[in-house]
């Protein structure tokens, strides 16, 4: 049954009928069709523009929004190269012991609220850490370190 399938005639098919549902839109309608059936007359006369506006299924899942950007400005902005040497240095630590660490070298200076904030660089340094793992050092990690400090 598959090797019976061939995508250009199926093509090809789909296109026949789609002109032919444009050729009846285009065709102007009896008083006796018109009265009975504007829901059909309605449905057709899109038909010719119902691809400029995308998809129309309802099964169709809009596009993702993109992602936004910093709203404030970056906490460890001055300590970011310290941090990520102690990260280099054990990669294995949590992000709550590099924030203990953090704390203790600078007291009051950096509360325990941020703790979200340096799991997010640190899952970003993890990742970057596995990539040069498994690929090597690349360019793009150097472009990633970059972006993240």
């Amino acid at each position: 049954m598959a090797a019976q399938l061939d995508p250009v005639s199926l093509l090809s098919d789909m296109r026949a009928a789609q002109q032919r549902l444009v050729a009846s839109a285009d065709r102007l309608p009896t008083s006796d069709s018109e009265v009975s059936e504007p829901a059909l007359n309605e449905f057709l006369s899109g038909l010719r523009t119902a691809w400029r506006e995308g998809e129309i299924r309802p099964t169709a899942k809009p596009k993702p929004k993109q992602k936004r950007e910093r709203r404030r400005p970056d906490p460890f902005a001055g300590v970011t190269h310290e941090r990520r040497g102690w990260f280099e240095e054990g990669p294995w630590q949590t992000s709550r012991e590099l924030l203990a660490r953090l704390q203790s070298e600078y007291p009051e200076k950096y509360p325990f609220l941020l703790l979200r904030t340096l799991q997010r660089r640190v899952k970003k340094w993890r990742k970057e850490k596995a990539h040069e793992m498994v690929f090597g050092t690349t360019s793009s990690a150097a472009t990633f370190q970059a972006t993240t400090e």
